[in-house]
């Protein structure tokens, strides 16, 4: 007999199947034991009476989570018992035959409940496989799937080709710190984890490619809160001959679309709200306003751009400019003299989509010039010569025909967050890290061999 899923027994009403997954509850009544049976598509309930002892002796030995296989009817339920809350709930398993597959140890918490008012979330994490099984998680995990699903048939759609970059790449000033990894056949050297593909991404505008995407996996070796983690996913997209208009648009249609049709939140503003920087700053005080109508309506995606950045600001420690978006990004034509004369009044081309009171995506028109590359490069403190050895590549990619491009980069794991109702992206994630960048389920970061630190020419320093 072909296995069923769950979710398929409502379509076969009098008929025998076949079931297998965890044992959510077991309750037994005496007489009676009900068994709500759970796999990744649903539940249902199931019964065995003391009449049919060999399945009711089987049923009175099972526990939560046990693995196991049920043979039974699938009967419909008279209609004042149908559970309207259950996309099972208008039928039942009559058990004929049940199998342990495997026995399940006493847990380390329930996880048959939603609400966890006792278990603290390093638990959660140290158990993550577990966590993972109860409904909520298990929903986040699947919206997940849902939402990145959409993105590539989208983006597909609008002629947009998917092209994976490397996660083995050149450590660079870009921003944050690096994720370094060692290498053995050239001592003394490493390759970087990419903070972002912004490198490569640009450079697959020069390729020709003229509309990329890609879902990103990013490093920053950084301190971890509630919307950031060591390792975490971008939608990456760039554009070949496009405005700036244009790349908002695409992201309007995008995420407009997403919400309202694969989610049941709505959208505050349609289109979106536009400020400039300098109405946000004056007007709120940040450049991520939180501007829904109730701020108690996790439900509701108050998404706004902002637009008009300041190119710079003077870091007076390090006696430079740093970049208000990153050292690719194009200043505005009428402001391009400014950077020989005054930095200050540059503005750039960046974009920053916000939602509810975070950042959710930034992107920008892109310097496709080297001469204007070189310059932004010497007000952020790159002479000529680390420009050379950090960038070279890109100068000189610029100067074999690249074309305007412009993307943008919003982050994935924020936008689930707000669109689950979340309060930190972790509840998104499959495998997050703890606050403190930790993995308590590998128990990562580890120690290592001295063989392993030899082999790379490296020593430990504990």
């Amino acid at each position: 007999m072909q296995r069923t899923n769950i979710i398929d027994t409502i379509k076969n009403i009098n008929q025998e199947v076949l079931l297998k997954g965890w044992v959510h509850f077991q309750r037994d009544k005496g007489k009676i034991i009900f068994i709500e049976l759970r796999d990744v598509t649903g539940i249902v309930q199931c019964v065995t009476w003391h009449e049919d002892k060999e399945a009711f002796e089987e049923a009175k030995k099972l526990s939560a989570e046990d693995v196991v296989e049920i043979i039974g009817q699938v009967n419909q339920r008279p209609d004042n018992q149908v559970k309207k809350d259950s996309a099972t709930g208008a039928v039942e398993i009559s058990i004929k035959q049940i199998k342990l597959i495997n026995k399940a140890q006493t847990l380390p918490f329930e996880i048959n409940k939603d609400e966890f008012k006792d278990v603290n979330e390093e638990l959660r994490l140290k158990y993550r496989y577990l966590d993972l099984r109860r409904p909520k998680v298990k929903s986040n995990i699947i919206l997940r799937y849902k939402v990145i699903k959409f993105i590539r048939d989208f983006l597909g759609q609008k002629g947009f080709y998917e092209i994976e970059t490397p996660i083995l790449t050149k450590s660079t000033p870009e921003g944050a710190r690096d994720y370094l990894v060692p290498s053995r056949l050239y001592p003394g050297k490493a390759f970087a984890l990419p903070q972002s593909p912004q490198q490569y991404k640009q450079l697959l505008m020069v390729a020709g490619f003229e509309r990329y995407f890609q879902i990103a996996r990013c490093f920053r070796d950084e301190d971890s809160r509630g919307d950031r983690q060591p390792e975490f996913t971008q939608l990456d997209i760039e554009m070949s001959f496009c405005n700036q208009e244009d790349i908002l648009n695409l992201a309007e249609e995008l995420f407009t679309q997403l919400v309202e049709q694969i989610t049941d939140c709505h959208l505050t503003f349609k289109p979106f709200k536009r400020l400039t920087y300098k109405e946000a700053m004056e007007k709120y005080g940040t450049d991520k306003p939180d501007l829904r109508k109730d701020k108690n309506d996790p439900k509701e995606m108050a998404f706004v751009w902002i637009l008009d950045w300041p190119m710079f600001e003077f870091n007076k420690e390090e006696n430079r400019w740093d970049p208000h978006h990153h050292i690719f990004t194009m200043p505005q034509e009428q402001d391009v003299p400014l950077l020989d004369t005054d930095p200050a009044k540059v503005k750039s081309w960046q974009h920053d989509l916000a939602c509810n009171g975070y950042e959710v995506g930034g992107g920008s028109i892109r310097i496709h010039n080297a001469e204007i590359q070189k310059k932004v490069l010497k007000l952020v403190g790159i002479d000529e010569q680390e420009a050379q050895e950090k960038f070279g590549h890109m100068l000189e990619a610029f100067s074999y025909g690249a074309p305007p491009h412009g993307g943008i980069a919003p982050g994935l794991d924020r936008i689930l967050m707000l669109l689950a109702g979340e309060p930190n992206i972790r509840e998104v994630m499959a495998f997050p890290k703890t606050t403190d960048a930790k993995d308590l389920m590998m128990d990562a970061p580890s120690e290592v061999d001295e063989k392993q630190w030899g082999d790379l020419n490296l020593k430990s320093k504990k």
